[in-house]
């Protein structure tokens, strides 16, 4: 398991998923679960991801993560299009636990509307709700 952490650049959602904005490809990011979430998780046996070009909505479920506690539904940070998903968590789901933030994470998305991430959490302020 991935040493407790929540990295600077990330921004954050209530519901202990976090969102990276690509500076590379603008209007893009990537989605993961917080090393808070994938704990309380256990050990994560499946991850049943959305199909690309699918629509995913900010506040709203767009994938199953099964672990051997429970299967839990991941919530969108932000809104709009998957354009990549982690293929390689069909094969090795336990990423999400030894690498939340590197090899765990799980979609790429095309944003709706990128200003919609200023209603994202930072680290600190995230941080403080735990």
């Amino acid at each position: 398991m991935a040493e407790a952490g929540y990295p600077d650049e990330l921004l954050y959602h209530a519901e202990h998923d976090w969102a990276r904005l690509d500076p590379g490809h603008p209007g893009v990011a990537t989605f993961g679960v917080t090393w808070f979430a994938q704990d309380a998780l256990g050990e994560v046996v499946f991850f049943d991801p959305p199909a690309v070009g699918s629509s995913v909505a900010a506040g709203e479920f767009y994938a199953e993560v099964e672990s051997v506690k429970a299967v839990s539904e991941v919530v969108a940070p932000l809104s709009g299009e998957i354009v990549e998903v982690n293929t390689s968590l069909a094969d090795t789901p336990e990423a999400i636990n030894e690498d939340p933030y590197g090899e765990g994470w799980m979609v790429r998305v095309k944003l709706a509307d990128p200003g919609e991430a200023d209603s994202l959490m930072d680290r600190d302020t995230y941080v403080g709700t735990l």
